[in-house]
């Protein structure tokens, strides 16, 4: 089920994304902020399992409240639960089992389960394919392992119209802009050559105000022909090197645009930092910083077209068809701006699963087995263990029963039936991969229904679970760092923040 939000600007947010729901929630109670962070953690570090975070870590707290009632000291639960967390993690990575990356239709199948319950899934294996394809196109290998960078070269471009089916991910990049004068300069170019700079193609100005005196007419048209001769003198150094393709970061004047339409050059001015990076990686260009210091080897011959289309009213550069394309573009197409957001997300989540696979290829059973499975392991390790510490480690085992029973509840069955039949499943420890199918609530066998779950994802949902319930338990006291009174002494006036601006320090107090 979606949720429909208000945001602060008045705009309105369709999301089932834990993270996406809870950043827009408005919490005054410490403790509360302190759960919110821990779904932007699990977003930031893996992309997935945001929900499943919170759910958890909200049951690892209510399991703990009866202990804290009967007088247990945190540092006992703590300290169980940390033991716990030990276990759970030797458990996961027992069943965990390694997998080829390369094997497209088992990538498929994993990143479909993870976005099974997603907005997107409607469009079948779409968004899959959209991820898996961005993902494997900005890996690289650095040192022997792979390094994916997707918040920095793979950009999301959103533009409303069109069917959700003409997404795809580009072989190049693309961005919101038209050449300097369109009717001048080439919109279409094939195998283009690229130079990238990060230097103004205009007369410098002073870095502060700058005072000329000028005594004679002839001065002032000196002056004016120093300022040409100067922006002349850079673009006759680019075009030695008979590029296609200018684009540049800073500013571009009217005079060099005519220079290089004259050389037959298109150019694209005032570029994000970020896209002029994208750029350089996909077409295998470095961007320059000064028009004198430029070199054959820093221009780019990688892409294999150049062009401007108009999409709806606005122009967007494509430079695409590239032989090594280390950065891409993902075009995403929808009817409004609310669908598009909420595939934008579900495409984030798929692609930190896809990097999460490439760069760790472990997967543990999906629909509820791990936590079963890690339950059934923790309950009968609990009897082996002295002391009080029995109980809360006895607790954190049946705290993991959250999200099966979550599932069930969201399938509409009998969540004491299913529950019950799954830990009787369970008890036999051959029963590992058994789950619930989130389309029927059935138990079902998790590798013949194909969910699985990046064995990334999975533990970091449970460390920053119980390490998060283990720092709130720590707390005995909150204390405010803001000192109100009342204005005017009556119980009636408004509350004011004292700054201490208004105490003398030289008075004595009365005595």
């Amino acid at each position: 089920m979606l949720k429909m939000l208000l945001d602060a600007t008045g705009g309105i947010v369709l999301t089932n994304d834990g993270n996406a729901i809870l950043r827009e929630i408005d919490v005054t109670h410490p403790a509360a902020k302190s759960m919110i962070e821990l779904s932007r953690t699990q977003d930031e570090e893996v992309g997935d399992g945001t929900t499943s975070v919170i759910i958890l870590a909200g049951e690892m707290l209510h399991v703990a409240e009866p202990f804290l009632e009967k007088g247990f000291h945190p540092t006992v639960i703590c300290r169980a639960y940390t033991k716990a967390l030990d276990d759970a993690i030797a458990v996961i990575d027992k069943i965990a089992f390694k997998i080829d990356v390369n094997d497209r239709k088992q990538m498929l199948n994993i990143l479909q389960s993870c976005i099974g319950t997603k907005f997107t899934t409607r469009f079948g294996s779409l968004m899959a394919e959209l991820a898996l394809d961005a993902v494997t196109t900005v890996a690289v290998d650095v040192a022997g392992r792979k390094e994916i960078d997707i918040k920095q070269y793979a950009k999301v471009e959103k533009v409303p119209g069109g069917r959700i089916e003409d997404s795809a991910v580009l072989r190049g990049v693309m961005f919101n802009k038209d050449v300097v004068t369109p009717g001048k300069m080439r919109r279409r170019i094939e195998n283009p050559r690229v130079i990238l700079l990060d230097s103004p193609l205009e007369y410098k100005k002073g870095e502060n105000q700058t005072n000329v005196e000028l005594l004679k007419e002839e001065d002032w048209e000196q002056l004016l022909k120093m300022e040409e001769e100067y922006i002349a003198g850079l673009c006759r150094h680019i075009a030695a090197f008979k590029p296609d393709l200018v684009i540049t970061e800073k500013g571009l004047s009217d005079l060099a645009a005519h220079y290089l339409s004259k050389a037959g050059i298109s150019a694209i001015r005032r570029l994000r930092k970020t896209d002029n990076n994208r750029i350089a990686r996909a077409v295998g260009a470095t961007i320059v910083n000064r028009v004198e210091e430029l070199q054959e080897s820093d221009v780019g011959t990688g892409a294999g077209l150049f062009e401007v289309r108009k999409i709806g009213d606005e122009f967007f550069a494509f430079l695409v068809e590239c032989k090594e394309p280390k950065a891409c573009t993902v075009l995403l197409r929808g009817a409004s701006k609310d669908i598009l957001n909420e595939m934008e997300r579900n495409l984030q989540d798929a692609m930190g699963v896809a990097r999460n696979v490439v760069v760790d290829p472990r997967l543990v059973p999906g629909g509820g087995a791990v936590e079963m499975t890690v339950s059934a392991a923790l309950k009968d390790k609990a009897t082996s263990i002295q002391g009080i510490e029995q109980w809360p480690y006895r607790a954190v085992a049946s705290a993991f029963e959250v999200i099966p029973r979550t599932l069930a509840q969201n399938c509409g069955v009998s969540v004491i039936r299913t529950v019950t039949a799954l830990q009787a499943k369970h008890a036999i420890s051959a029963n590992t991969s058994i789950g619930i199918d989130g389309d029927t609530g059935a138990l079902t066998d998790m590798k013949e229904l194909g969910v699985w779950e990046p064995y990334a994802v999975k533990v970091q949902t449970v460390k920053t679970a119980i390490e998060a319930a283990c720092m709130l338990l720590r707390i005995d006291d909150i204390v405010s760092g803001l000192k109100k009174k009342q204005a005017g002494g009556g119980p009636g006036g408004k509350p004011q923040i004292d700054t201490g601006d208004d105490v003398d320090s030289e008075q004595m107090l009365a005595e």
